[in-house]
């Protein structure tokens, strides 16, 4: 199932399931697991893919796809939720970062802004 959700992350699934919809109150915390694994995806995606920007980042290949495991993980269990709405919740989150991307003047800004804190809670995470 974990590679089921990374699969799912890393080809950029723009649709978000019905599960997404009904979305549950997160903490400060779970928002942050999940907005860093789907940044992460994205960079890890396109360092796949050689895009140049991407690979200024540290490599995510390993590391970001055990941060993106982990973080199911823990969101599915702190909100009991299923493999398929936390699936939901990354493709969403996704989406939402590959539209707010696509609608800005700078489109690697949002995910700039974003990779130094996230890069810091990959470190804190010992991942």
């Amino acid at each position: 199932m974990k590679r089921v959700l990374l699969a799912a992350a890393l080809a950029g699934l723009a649709s978000p399931s019905p599960a997404a919809e009904a979305a549950p109150k997160l903490s400060l915390e779970q928002k942050t697991l999940l907005r860093c694994s789907a940044a992460f995806a994205i960079i890890a995606s396109e360092q796949a893919r050689g895009v140049e920007s991407a690979l200024a980042y540290p490599p995510l290949g390993e590391r970001g796809k055990e941060y993106f495991v982990q973080a199911g993980a823990r969101l599915i269990g702190e909100l009991k939720l299923t493999h398929e709405q936390v699936d939901g919740l990354y493709r969403a989150e996704i989406k939402r970062l590959q539209d707010e991307s696509a609608t800005s003047d700078d489109p690697r800004a949002l995910v700039t802004s974003i990779m130094q804190p996230c890069l810091l809670s990959l470190d804190a995470s010992g991942i």
